[in-house]
Order: C-alpha cells, then structure tokens, then sequence
C-alpha cells in the first residue's frame, strides 16, 4: 500500500500526472486534451477538450455488469414505505423523467429546480436533468417561500419539479403552497411546473404551468433518451448556500472534474467496492446528498440508500435496523444526529447487527471528542469526522484510508486531502503559518482540485472577491474558518472568521436572518449571532431593539413579539433558521465609529468573556444583554 504522504506529495507536486491517473476512474466519449488550465487564477478548467456524462456514469455504464443490482433504496418511515430500483430499473426511470423534461421545454444548458422531500423521483429528476445537459440547482424542502423565491429569481429555472408534500415526525408539510407564494414572489415565473402527487396534501393545480408526473410518466413508460456528451467544463448544477451577505450563492459545479473527483474519492477516501452499500443521512438538498447519496455511490456501482424520516422514529433504532437489513458498509452522518441517537435508550444499538459496517464518516459541523467517543465505543467501528464545504464537493480533510489505513484522532477532521494544497495563515499578514499549533485561518492555493466550485453563478467577480481576496498580499481560497495543524499534520477546526452559523450541519448566514427578522414592522435594528448548543452545534440568536418598544413592559408582550418574529423568520426562511430566543434590547453593542460588536454580543451569549471593549460606545448596552442572558 502506497504511503499516503507521498500520495498526498505527488497530487501536488506532479498534479497534471496524478490527475490524468485518476481520470481513468470515469468513463469519456472525447478524452481530454489537457488535464488542468490554470491560465487565468482562481479560475481552473479540468480536462479541458473531455466530453462525458455525469448520468451515463452514475447509471449506464454499470448496465453491462450490474443491471439486477440494486441501485437506489428508497425507504420513508413517515409514509412506511421501501422500494428498491435495480440499475435497470432506475435507467428506465431516469429515461421517463429526462422524456417528460424535455416534452416542457427543457434543452441542454437550461435550469431546472428541484424542491422536493427525500423520495425516489428527485433522485430520478436529478439524474434526468445531467442526462439531458441541463443544469438542476436543488433546494432544501425545509426551506420556505422566502428563501425559495430568492433562489427562483438567480437560477431562472424553465421548469420546476416538486412534490405535493414532504413529511417530518409524522406531521404532513405541504410544498404546494410554499412553491406558488415562491413563483409569486419572484421576478423569474419558470414556465412549467411538474408535480409529484404522494396523496399526502391538497393541491391547487394552475392550468397550463402545473403538469402531474404520474400521468405524463404514463406516456413515456418506453421512451429512449440518449445522454448529452458535455465538455467536461460544461456545468452540472448549482447549488446555493448562505453567506455573510443576504444574497445566497449559487455554488456552480462543472462536469467532468466533479465525475472524476468523486469516483477518485469513493475510492481514495471511503475505499468502497461496486456492489456495497452506501448510507447517507442528509438530504439531497444538501451538498452530501448531491455527492454522497445520489453521485458518488452510484458512480462507484453501489446500492446507495435514500432515507425521509427522522433518526428516532418509530425508534431510536431505525437507522441500525436499515444497516442490518441492507448490509450497509459505509454510512455517512452528522454530529447532531449522532448526539440525537446518545439521548436515547443505548440498547437499541445492540439490537441489530451492524458488522457490515466498515466505518461511520460524519460531517456537516465540527465533531466534538465526546460524541465521536460515544458512537465508537457503541458501534466498534472506525469513526472517520470529515470538513469540506458546498464550495468544493467533497472532503478537505479527512483520512483516505483507502490510500492508507491511517489512526482517526478525535477531534480532528483528519488530514489534508490530495489535490488540495491546504495552507494555515495569518489572518492580518496573509503569512504561512507552518510551525504545529499554531492558529490561523485554513486556506487552499490554487487551482482548487477537481469538483470544487468554478464560479459562483453569473458572478465571476463575486467569487474572486467572496473567496480569493480576503487574505491580505496573496491569491488564497479562504474556507473563513479557524485552524490549526498539530506535528502529525491532522488539522483541527476551530470556528467561522466569519457571520456564517452552522446550526446541525446546516450553513446560515445571519445576515439573511437579520434581513428576515428586520422586516417586521416593529422592529428597528437587529443583530443575530451563533451561540454554541449542546446539541445543535450552533443555534440562532437574536438581539432587536424595537421601534416601539412602550407595549413591551411585561414578559407576555415581549413573548408575544418574539413569538411574531420567528413565525415571519419561520414563514421567510423556514423553520431550520429560526431563532433560538429573540431578546429586546434599548440598544445594539456597538463601537464608537458604529460598527456592531457580534464577537462580544456572541461571547456574552455563550457566558464568555467579551474581552477588549474599550471602543465600545456605550458599556450599558451590553450589560443588558448580560442580564437578559443570565449570568
């Protein structure tokens, strides 16, 4: 077995050479005439002149050897079903959807969103759009109307797909509405509408937008449709995430180098084999559950498994009952839902038989050492942590046990990941930091590896600015997130530089929160920070000080504003941005120039010390936050 550092040496070092070797992992119709243009930095075009389909090599390829295998199993504990697709099965799906997109207009290049639960038909929709050539950009169902007209009106979508309803705890969350108020609001109107109906919520349908896939899937029980073959720049998707401006990005992804990227890391990092079994518990309008539950797994000829439903219903025992049944070798999850598991009874992670396991990977927000303790002691398989970001698709950090059998170290994400030449710096002088310990901000030089980010969509300059000016002196990816790396190279992460909040595995920006909650008539200003939980990783709070504030002289009127208040964010962004408490203030800390002290308002939130507030306007300010928190 190769060393992995030298591994890891050669994929910087030698990069066109190493990246060549790894495009032999993926299937080409033109193989590519260069492997990376770096002409013009931070833009990197990998395997320039290539054509290929991201579809042909997730589902046809494996025709040949595989066709019975299953591919795709689809099980809801909200709706108590489980259906499983072969690959066959599942290129006859994705042939019916691709047909049905293309009879509502849809061509190569155009865009088409995807908002809808965990079910089987928005794993076929996304596969139909790369099919085709077309872009898809997914949208998380528990987003609200808000923050789904936002993403309407930047990816102008020709069509739409979604569902009647998702389905969380038990309780039906109708998508219907949320989509129209969306279109509603957005400048964007996409020209047809297609409609998943699982029964589980009225609809008003509107003539001649609105289309019922079950019916036009009828008509294309036999169709036959090709795949596109893209250049391998040709973009994938987009996918939008938050950011410290209320404007969401829309992460673009190219083709060929996002294939390549991920058959690489099924390989390298999860070692995983055609024929096992894959199960992540994200949702597929996360950045996990575009490579690691739809993409990577099927690329790498796995049975991937989809899951709607939470980790406790009908038991604590759900998941290990779907590992046994299913064999599964790789499972992919998050903290939260691990510290989720250690509140319940811990006998339920006896009951079944969990040996097919080869190990359990977790991402999504920093691992703390207790919970990666718990869950090993209770599983007794490896537990691998994770980092990486929607920006670049699959992992920064971690260990490729596939290269190297190498020891997890908790608390530590692992180490830097080929292809990706990770940098500590100083924040202030842009200088490398290289001795062990020491803290600075994680950086990436560039060209990024294969399958991160172009571009943000439409907005090359915001790309440049967002993510390569922001270590002074030097073109350098910044992740905006504190690090530091110990003598043996394993990296720890210690928080955001920045206003992004990572609630249960979930980026928000506060500046969105903000602009929600601000929009209430009875509030003036406002200012949301991130406050450690134990369980959440990070929840939203909120301190506002209201235009009026002569009703809110008793506990019952405060409440009954804040109650308003996270109904509009709940209503706007949806529940995963809510926050925590909303707490009224006569004043927001700020500096004497007028610049909102956040670190002190977070510190005083967490019982921190505040540290150094000698330019701080008015000291009473924060006394009052102090005593709304309690000491």
């Amino acid at each position: 077995m190769t060393a992995y550092a030298d591994f890891y040496r050669q994929s910087i070092d030698h990069r066109d050479a190493f990246w060549s070797e790894q495009a032999k992992l993926i299937d080409w119709k033109t193989q590519p005439a260069q492997v990376c243009d770096y002409s013009n930095p931070p833009f990197a075009k990998w395997f320039v002149g290539g054509t290929t389909n991201l579809c042909h090599n997730a589902v046809d390829r494996h025709l040949k050897t595989r066709a019975d295998q299953p591919a795709l199993v689809a099980i809801s504990t909200e709706t108590d079903t489980e259906r499983s697709y072969s690959y066959a099965e599942l290129h006859a799906e994705v042939q019916r959807m691709a047909a049905t997109l293309q009879g509502l207009g849809v061509k190569k290049g155009d865009r088409v969103l995807i908002y809808m639960p965990m079910i089987a038909e928005a794993a076929f929709a996304m596969l139909a759009c790369v099919r085709i050539g077309a872009l898809h950009s997914v949208v998380f169902g528990g987003f609200a109307s808000g923050s789904l007209a936002s993403r309407i009106e930047d990816a102008e979508p020709v069509a739409v797909v979604s569902a009647d309803a998702g389905s969380r705890g038990g309780k039906v969350v109708p998508y219907k509405p949320l989509l129209d108020e969306a279109i509603a609001l957005s400048a964007h109107k996409p020209a047809a509408v297609l409609m998943v109906n699982r029964g589980l919520a009225p609809m008003d349908w509107q003539a001649g937008r609105d289309h019922d896939w079950a019916s036009l899937r009828e008509q294309h029980l036999n169709a036959s449709v090709p795949c596109e073959w893209v250049e391998s720049t040709h973009p994938s998707y987009t996918l939008y995430t938050s950011g410290t401006t209320g404007k969401p990005k829309g992460v673009q992804r190219d083709t060929g180098g996002y294939t390549v990227a991920l058959a690489a890391s099924m390989k390298h990092i999860f070692d995983a084999q055609a024929g096992q079994t894959y199960f992540a518990t994200s949702d597929i309008g996360w950045v996990v559950g575009h490579s690691y539950i739809i993409y990577g797994p099927l690329i790498a000829g796995m049975t991937t498994i989809m899951y709607e439903g939470l980790p406790t219903r009908p038991d604590a025992g759900v998941w290990w009952s779907i590992v046994e049944k299913y064999k599964v070798t790789h499972m992919f999850s998050a903290p939260t839902a691990v510290r989720v598991l250690k509140k319940q009874d811990p006998s339920w992670l006896k009951k079944y038989d969990v040996s097919s396991l080869k190990a359990l990977w977790l991402a999504g927000e920093p691992l703390d050492e207790p919970t990666a303790q718990w869950i090993s002691d209770a599983l007794a398989v490896p537990i691998i942590d994770n980092y990486w970001q929607t920006e670049t698709g699959w992992p920064i950090l971690t260990l490729a046990n596939g290269v190297e059998q190498q020891t997890t170290r908790f608390g530590s994400p692992g180490k830097a990941m080929y292809g990706y030449a990770v940098k500590i710096v100083d924040e202030s002088t842009g200088e490398e930091l290289t001795g062990p310990n020491q803290k600075g901000v994680v950086g990436i030089e560039g060209p990024l590896p294969p399958g991160c980010m172009q571009t943000v969509w439409r907005d090359d300059a915001r790309f440049v600015n967002t993510y390569w000016k922001s270590i002074p002196g030097r073109l350098l990816y910044s992740t905006f997130d504190w690090g530091i790396r110990d003598a043996d190279g394993y990296h720890f992460i210690l928080g955001r530089t920045d206003d992004v909040i990572n609630v249960a595995g979930h980026r928000l920006g506060t500046r969105e929160i903000e602009e929600s909650i601000a929009s209430h008539p009875n509030i003036a200003e406002v200012a949301v920070v991130g406050v450690a939980d134990q369980l959440k990783g990070q929840v939203a709070m909120a301190f506002a000080v209201a235009k009026d504030a002569s009703g809110l002289d008793s506990d019952a009127a405060r409440l009954k504003l804040e109650g308003e208040v996270m109904k509009q964010v709940d209503h706007q962004l949806g529940a995963v941005a809510r926050p925590s408490r909303v707490y009224f203030v006569n004043v927001l800390p700020k500096t004497r120039s007028g610049k909102l002290l956040r670190r002190a308002l977070q510190a005083v939130a967490e019982r921190r010390d505040p540290g150094d507030l000698t330019t701080m306007d008015d000291p009473a300010a924060l006394q009052q936050v102090k005593d709304l928190v309690g000491d």
